[in-house]
C-alpha cells in the first residue's frame, strides 16, 4: 500500500512566499534606484583609482590621511580645471570674434561679397530665406524652450558630478576603516583570501585607468604634432579633444578625429586628406600595437573580452557602460580566476601573486613570503596541533607476568 505524502508545513509555504516577495521587492528597488547605483559605482571607481595615490602621498610626506586626500583632490581638480580652461578658452575667443564680425558678415552677405555672400549669391539663399521666413521665425521661437531644457540638463549634470566627488571623497576617507571592520568578522584564512582578491581587483582598476590615460596622452600628443606640421588652426584644442575622446574604448579615437578632419578640410583639401590618412594609420597602430601592449601589462584582458565587454556595457548603460566595461571585465576576471583556482580543486603548479599571475619564484621575496604565509597558514595550524599531540609522552606499559605452567 502506497504511503500518503505528508502535507507541506505551513512554515515552509510562508517561507517560500516570503522569499518570492523579498526577491520581487529587491528587483523593484534595483530598477528604481538605478541612477543612484550608477552614481555609487562611478564614485567607488574613482575612490579605488585615487586610493593608491593617496597612500603614496601619505607614505612619502608622512601626513595624516585627511591631509593626503586634500592634496590629491586639489591637484587632480586643478589639472582638470586647467585642461577645461585650455579647451573652453579658444571657443570663447572665437565666439567673441564672431560676435564682433557679425555686422560686417551680414553686410557682406547682403551685398553678395565675402565667403558668406558668395554662397548666398550662388545658391540664391536670400530668396529661400524670404520664402521660409515664417517657418524660420517659428523655429527660433522654439529655441527658447530647447535652451531651457539644455540648461536644466547641464544643472543636473553638475549636481551629479558634485555628488560623485563628495561620495568619492568620503569613500577614500572612511572606506579603508569600514572595509577592515567588515573583514574582521571573517576567519583569518578567509579574510586573507578576500584581501588578496580585493588587492588584485584594485590593481586591475588602477592599471586600466593609468594605461588608458597613457594611451590618451600619446593620442593627443601625436595629433598635436601632426596638426602642427600641417599648420592646421586650433590644433591645441583639437589635440585636447582627441585626448579626451580617446578615453572611450575602441570608438574614442574615431570620435576625436571627426572635428580635426573637418577643421583640416576647411583649411584646405590637401590638409584634410593628410589628417584623415594620419588618423586612419594612428588608429590601426593604437588598436593593434599600443593598446595591446599597454593593456597586456596592466589589466591582462584578451582583446575579444575587451570588445564583448564594451558592446555589453554600451547596450546596458550607454556611454557610462563603455567607460566602465573594461575595468569591470578585469574585476570579473580576477574573481573568476580565484573561484576557479580555489573552489574547483585545481591548484596551480606554482602559486602566483596578483592579477598578473606572477609566479612566486619570479616575485619579490616579500610578496612570496606573504603568499606563502597565506597558503600554508591553515596547514601550519593543523600540523602544529598534531605536533603538540605527538610531543606528549606515551602512556606507560604494564609489565606482563609470565604464564605459570604446571
Amino acid at each position: 500500500m502506497l504511503e500518503q505524502s505528508r502535507p507541506v508545513p505551513v512554515r515552509t509555504i510562508l517561507a517560500v512566499i516570503g522569499l518570492v516577495l523579498a526577491t520581487a521587492v529587491a528587483l523593484w528597488l534595483f530598477v528604481r534606484l538605478a541612477r543612484i547605483e550608477s552614481i555609487l559605482v562611478v564614485a567607488a571607481f574613482f575612490a579605488v583609482v585615487l586610493n593608491p595615490v593617496v597612500e603614496l602621498v601619505q607614505r612619502f610626506l608622512h601626513l595624516r590621511r585627511g591631509f593626503a586626500v586634500a592634496i590629491v583632490f586639489i591637484v587632480v581638480f586643478g589639472l582638470l580645471g586647467a585642461m577645461l580652461y585650455a579647451f573652453i578658452s579658444p571657443l570663447v575667443h572665437q565666439g567673441q570674434k564672431f560676435a564682433d564680425d557679425y555686422p560686417r558678415l551680414v553686410r557682406e552677405a547682403k551685398a553678395g561679397k565675402g565667403p558668406v555672400g558668395g554662397l548666398v549669391k550662388r545658391y540664391k539663399l536670400d530668396d529661400k530665406l524670404d520664402e521660409n521666413r515664417k517657418k524660420i521665425n517659428e523655429q527660433f521661437g522654439k529655441i527658447g524652450g530647447g535652451a531651457f531644457n539644455v540648461a536644466k540638463s547641464v544643472a543636473a549634470a553638475v549636481a551629479v558630478a558634485i555628488t560623485v566627488i563628495v561620495l568619492a571623497l568620503l569613500m577614500i576617507l572612511y572606506g579603508p576603516d569600514m572595509l577592515k571592520g567588515a573583514l574582521g568578522v571573517l576567519s583569518p584564512p578567509r579574510r586573507r583570501r578576500v584581501e588578496a582578491v580585493l588587492h588584485d581587483c584594485s590593481r586591475a582598476l588602477t592599471g586600466y585607468v593609468f594605461g588608458n590615460f597613457l594611451i590618451s596622452i600619446i593620442a593627443g600628443g601625436a595629433t598635436f604634432v601632426a596638426l602642427l606640421i600641417l599648420d592646421v588652426p586650433f590644433r591645441g584644442v583639437l589635440a585636447l579633444w582627441v585626448g579626451f575622446a580617446d578615453l572611450i574604448p575602441l570608438v574614442g579615437a574615431t570620435l576625436g578625429a571627426v572635428p580635426a578632419v573637418l577643421v583640416a578640410f576647411l583649411s584646405s583639401t590637401t590638409d584634410g586628406i593628410a589628417v584623415l590618412i594620419f588618423f586612419i594609420a594612428y588608429q590601426q597602430f593604437e588598436n593593434h600595437v599600443l593598446q595591446v601592449q599597454i593593456m597586456a601589462r596592466t589589466v591582462q584582458i584578451n582583446q575579444l573580452i575587451v570588445l564583448v565587454s564594451v558592446l555589453v556595457g554600451v547596450e546596458l548603460f550607454g556611454l557610462l557602460g563603455a567607460l566602465l566595461a573594461i575595468p569591470a571585465a578585469g574585476v570579473i576576471q580576477v574573481i573568476a580566476r580565484d573561484l576557479w583556482d580555489n573552489r574547483r580543486n585545481r591548484p596551480k603548479d606554482e602559486p602566483t601573486i596578483g592579477a598578473d599571475e606572477i609566479p612566486v619564484s619570479q616575485a619579490t621575496d616579500v610578496e612570496a613570503e606573504e603568499l606563502h604565509d597565506d597558503v600554508t597558514g591553515d596547514h601550519d595550524d593543523v600540523t602544529g596541533d598534531v605536533g603538540d599531540v605527538g610531543d606528549e609522552p606515551p602512556p606507560p606499559t604494564q609489565p606482563t607476568s609470565p604464564v605459570q605452567t604446571t
